[in-house]
């Protein structure tokens, strides 16, 4: 399935009489944004509530065990396809594809543009809310993809076959702005802020212009995308994905961990 859908296709999805399609939709804004209005059928599950700043091992098995409850909790189940939104193709909705990636279901998207896509292209909306039908989900982790701690830390010794990508502002990443006990960035770490992925409409921006924005990260390279809680540095890892990039992995605890950290070092701009 494709990681990215169009409005158009997630409208077969919903509205084709000739195939029941298993279709799970969650809206991850806010509910004072989802009770405004949302795609008709969408549950709503705000995912920016769940930063997670502890991925030693013991720290990743309880992340496991408290996203497959999450999961359960929204109806996620093995045969669903799984379709995530946000207001534009933005790092709450790529967090939910990456989560389910990461838990090996690959029957999982997001909704290109968002809910403004949707409604500015005369979709259909509801205001009703939509009750949770609870799953069991239990699907295998797969570290593949997501990079831990520990796993940065060697990587900044071997800058040769591993690219750091800092998602954040260029005032986070210079240190200016200040979101953690210390400001700046991971070493070796290059700047792509998230932001160049998406256009003034809200929707990624075609194949070609994200090619060029990501032209000088060699596709043989294991690449780790991190932000400061791991939504932007999601959104970097679907746009990398879509561009054909294989040995993608997010780091989970991104600035929040590693800032927080005096025992680990940093990078300013000035330095």
């Amino acid at each position: 399935m494709q990681l990215v859908i169009a409005s158009k296709q997630l409208s077969d999805l919903l509205y084709d009489q000739g195939q029941k399609w298993n279709l799970l939709l969650i809206d991850t804004r806010p509910f004072s944004d989802y009770i405004k209005g949302h795609i008709p059928g969408a549950v709503n599950m705000d995912l920016m509530q769940f930063h997670w700043i502890d991925s030693s091992e013991q720290g990743i098995k309880q992340f496991n065990n408290h996203m497959r409850l999450l999961l359960s909790n929204i109806g996620v189940t093995k045969d669903k396809i799984a379709v995530f939104y946000d207001d534009i193709s933005g790092p709450s909705s790529a967090r939910g594809v990456w989560l389910l990636l990461y838990f090996s279901h690959k029957r999982v998207a997001l909704l290109d543009g968002g809910y403004q896509g949707w409604k500015n292209e005369g979709n259909r909306i509801e205001t009703r809310t939509n009750p949770f039908t609870h799953s069991n989900f239990d699907c295998r982790a797969n570290p593949k993809i997501l990079a831990d701690l520990r796993r940065v830390r060697s990587a900044i010794k071997n800058t040769k076959s591993v690219t750091l990508i800092d998602t954040r502002s260029k005032f986070e990443y210079e240190g200016s702005v200040v979101r953690a006990a210390s400001a700046g960035h991971i070493p070796s770490a290059i700047n792509i802020d998230w932001n160049n992925n998406v256009d003034d409409n809200g929707f990624f921006k075609d194949p070609e212009r994200l090619r060029r924005i990501y032209s000088g990260i060699n596709k043989n390279a294991e690449i780790l995308t991190y932000c400061q809680g791991g939504y932007r540095a999601a959104n970097t890892f679907i746009a990398l994905k879509v561009l054909g990039y294989e040995n993608v992995k997010m780091y989970l605890g991104s600035w929040g961990e590693w800032g927080n950290r005096m025992d680990l070092p940093i990078r300013r701009s000035s330095q």
